[in-house]
């Protein structure tokens, strides 16, 4: 990689304040400060992704400081630029364990609704009575649930074959599935009661 061009402190904000040589400017910013923040963000359990994404909004809030001639220069730019980034970090944590705790809940209220159809599947010694019953739901509903209870794959691995972003969407997806199975279930008091007989 190309070695950036060097920059004291006060020509850094030279060249944000008149955006003269900006582009070279950010590039110094890049090679000097970004490994500092990557090592702090990892040593915190976060990922190089992470690191990335934490330091580009860093840069860009420095940036939007220097144009409104907010940044007062009684830091060096080292120190503000890492105060920023523990901001912006800690805040995304905060963030991602308030989600957590919101996916939890919102899972517990489910698990319910769940129980009566999902023990009926994971148990069943004669599985074929249900595959049947598959058969009258969609593809995307089949995939979902015979890897999930035939082939005993978890969340991530089920998101790692098939074209679903994360492991919620997964859930939610399950979720409906079993909302559809359970319907067919009860319209079924054929199959329902080989279900029944199954589990006894």
């Amino acid at each position: 990689m190309k070695v950036a061009e060097r920059y004291t402190d006060a020509e850094l904000i030279s060249a944000i304040s008149s955006e003269k040589d900006l582009n070279p400017a950010i590039h110094f910013l890049y090679q000097q400060y970004s490994g500092a923040t990557r090592s702090f963000i990892m040593s915190y359990g976060g990922s190089e992704q992470d690191a990335d994404d934490v330091f580009q909004e860093t840069v860009v809030a420095f940036i939007d400081t220097v144009k409104k001639g907010k940044y007062r220069q009684e830091s060096s730019v080292k120190t503000f630029l890492a105060s920023v980034a523990k901001h912006v970090w800690f805040n995304d944590l905060k963030k991602k364990e308030r989600a957590g705790f919101r996916e939890k809940q919102y899972e517990s209220t489910r698990d319910h609704e769940e129980q009566d159809v999902s023990h009926q599947i994971g148990d069943l010694e004669q599985k074929q009575q249900l595959r049947d019953l598959l058969l009258q739901l969609g593809e995307a509903c089949q995939k979902v649930l015979l890897l999930f209870y035939y082939e005993n794959l978890s969340m991530k691995e089920i998101v790692d074959h098939l074209p679903y972003e994360n492991e919620q969407v997964v859930r939610n997806k399950k979720y409906k599935c079993l909302q559809q199975l359970t319907g067919l279930i009860k319209a079924n008091p054929v199959i329902a009661g080989q279900l029944n007989e199954l589990i006894k």
